[in-house]
């Protein structure tokens, strides 16, 4: 292999935290530029955080990509949305630990009815995005740039809408704030519609696990087959819980895709080993880190004193995940003779290492 080849298999897939770009009274949106994360340009994935404060309200708008929304924090969160080609608002109620697709050009707003913050994180994917790494956003109205209503000139406003000059400064002109106002307490705003909302929210936080062992952790996973409104976006979503000192055993995507791993609680270390066997990753990791796991690459978790939770996504609707330790694990599937010849191990140390490996699930209790 000669050099520009090993340069163009070098990944960088050190963690990062989301930088502002937008803070106000109402709150903000932070998020991570591909120019900061090059692999999220390159695997066509990205990431954005909206924290609102009480009362704070995200102006209508739409996104050049589909993503996942997983609120984090907050208990009266509110959410409008327009899907395409329904013309028809539906609004529903976020709480933490809900997950709530978004698909590209959805119109949506954001509001926050409570006492506390809403904090929510949005992992997408952007192969349709005018930057790759990154969602792109168009609003309806207000000074990010402009609303794309007051847009337009005057001239075409007033013809398009019927309106006089003066009518036609006040709808594009009276919003002097920019993407994330804060809403007087006396201004009345739609209450979520709780029928609808089981069909376009889903609360993974609730959801019987894929995998759970006591005082260790456990992985759940959530796909159409579970929350059909999650294939709109063509993802699938993964919540991993480990207690203390729990690891999370090394797995890796089979179905080819992206993982995009959001740290929502704690801290630990990941190992991440990809291609031609060498470990890419061996780092601490806390709150607000997001790792982008290449296809086919080898992820580990380990929680550390405080444990860890993840939340990510998966760029397929079919998710299928293969184990290097526990009792469904890869390794113990194979044959005897093939274990021993494979690792150069006598027929009495591969008995051994079947009988611990397949002790445990892939969630593995801390050692004394």
């Amino acid at each position: 292999m000669n050099k520009r080849d090993k340069k163009s298999m070098e990944f960088d897939l050190t963690p990062k935290i989301a930088q502002p770009l937008i803070e106000g009274d109402g709150g903000g949106y932070y998020i991570w530029l591909s120019s900061q994360v090059p692999l999220l340009a390159k695997t066509n994935v990205g990431a954005g955080q909206l924290v609102l404060q009480p009362r704070g309200f995200a102006l209508p708008h739409y996104a050049d990509s589909s993503k996942v929304g997983y609120v984090i924090e907050g208990t009266d969160g509110v959410a409008g949305m327009i899907l395409p080609n329904t013309k028809k608002e539906i609004v529903l109620k976020l709480k933490k630990g809900d997950v709530i697709p978004v698909p590209v050009g959805c119109v949506s707003w954001w509001f926050n009815d409570g006492d506390s913050n809403l904090n929510i994180i949005f992992l997408g994917e952007t192969s349709t995005a005018h930057v790759p790494g990154e969602f792109t956003y168009f609003f309806l109205s207000g000074l990010y740039v402009q609303g794309l209503v007051g847009s337009f000139s005057s001239d075409l406003i007033s013809k398009v809408y019927n309106f006089n000059k003066d009518e036609v400064n006040k709808l594009t002109q009276s919003q002097k704030d920019v993407v994330i106002i804060k809403i007087e307490k006396d201004q009345l705003m739609p209450k979520p519609q709780l029928g609808l909302t089981k069909d376009f929210v889903y609360d993974i936080d609730a959801k019987v696990p894929d995998t759970e062992a006591q005082n260790v952790g456990l992985v759940t996973t959530l796909t159409e087959v579970d929350f059909p409104f999650i294939k709109d976006v063509g993802l699938s979503a993964i919540r991993v819980k480990l207690e203390p000192n729990a690891i999370k055993a090394p797995s890796n995507l089979v179905t080819p895709g992206i993982q995009l791993i959001y740290i929502a609680k704690g801290s630990g270390k990941f190992e991440i080993v990809g291609l031609n066997g060498k470990r890419v990753l061996d780092t601490e990791v806390k709150v607000g880190h997001l790792i982008v796991v290449p296809q086919f690459f080898v992820v580990a978790q380990i929680a550390g004193e405080e444990g860890l939770e993840s939340f990510s996504i998966v760029t397929t609707t079919k998710p299928v995940f293969e184990e290097l330790a526990g009792k469904v694990s890869v390794l113990g599937a194979l044959s005897p003779t093939v274990q021993q010849v494979s690792f150069n191990v006598d027929s009495e140390f591969q008995k051994l290492f079947i009988s611990k490996t397949t002790q445990n699930t892939n969630l593995i209790p801390p050692t004394i």
